[in-house]
């Protein structure tokens, strides 16, 4: 296991899992099109089985596996231990959907049970994603289904674009990371996505993408909207990164930028913003 996975098996296990947990309903409402775009794209059947990879809070599973009835069954994994904790609360009295801590690139799966693979944003991580793709492959069944969605790139979206816009004054622009360095938008580039799944074994390799805003702050009044986008951005996301090891000062500075970011971005009693995704499909080759 590479350094920059464990770094992220860490990270998921301590401050970040902790927060995507705080705020796991309101992040399940900010996402919620774009998981029902991959769900629509997975086309889930009665009986089926599926993997859900990375499948955090179980938004995605939950929504399969009501999908797939009792004689189907789905099986979330996620590396974070607080989320998957939360997605068993969630369930409760479920029987037909489980949750497993595991990192999906290297757990012992079964070979061949898989009806469908699914992912909502939980794909991106990989160190090596073709061989992690690979790997779960072989855990899907000769001719079975894969569905995902993933980020597109980060200029396209305001939740990462807006924050690090507005502090670039204060903290300089952050340097790119490597064009395939594992994170959020390492799957914008659709050449790349399409080139790991072929060499993962996968065929018909198909790209949809979905544009939806993301209604990232609400309150009583436009003010109050604004000021739960700027909590949220300060909460979760690349903000918190870029500011974790700065002083009290800095984050002062950064608080009014962030705030009129957002604030040109309020409508009515909200503050909605641009994201832009991939729904990717694809199929065993295996047949």
């Amino acid at each position: 296991m590479t350094e920059r996975n464990v770094n992220q098996i860490s990270d998921w296990n301590g401050r970040t899992g902790e927060r995507w947990v705080a705020n796991q309903a309101r992040l399940d409402r900010m996402l919620g099109a774009y998981g029902q775009a991959a769900v629509e794209a997975a086309a889930p059947a009665v009986g089926e089985q599926v993997l859900d990879i990375g499948c955090g809070a179980g938004a995605g599973s939950l929504e399969i596996a009501a999908l797939v009835g009792p004689s189907g069954a789905v099986l979330g994994v996620d590396v974070s231990e607080p989320l998957v904790a939360r997605a068993r609360e969630l369930a409760g009295d479920a029987a037909n959907a489980r949750f497993q801590v595991a990192d999906a690139s290297r757990a012992l799966l079964p070979v061949a049970q898989f009806d469908l693979l699914f992912s909502r944003f939980g794909v991106m991580f990989f160190d090596e994603p073709a061989q992690a793709f690979a790997h779960i492959r072989r855990a899907l069944k000769p001719g079975g289904r894969l569905a995902f969605v993933c980020w597109r790139g980060a200029g396209e979206n305001d939740w990462v674009r807006l924050p690090m816009r507005a502090i670039a004054p204060i903290v300089g622009s952050p340097a790119p990371p490597p064009p395939e360095a594992p994170g959020p938008f390492s799957f914008g580039d659709r050449a790349r996505v399409e080139r790991i799944l072929t060499e993962a074994g996968f065929v018909d390799v198909g790209f949809t993408a979905i544009d939806d805003p993301i209604t990232f702050g609400e309150g009583e009044t436009r003010q109050a909207a604004i000021e739960d986008a700027v909590d949220l951005a300060f909460q979760v996301g690349p903000l918190t990164r870029a500011l974790a090891d700065q002083p009290e000062t800095v984050r002062a500075q950064a608080m009014p930028l962030v705030r009129e970011a957002f604030a040109a971005k309020a409508v009515g009693e909200a503050v909605v913003i641009e994201g832009a995704g991939w729904v990717v499909t694809a199929r065993n080759s295996a047949l």
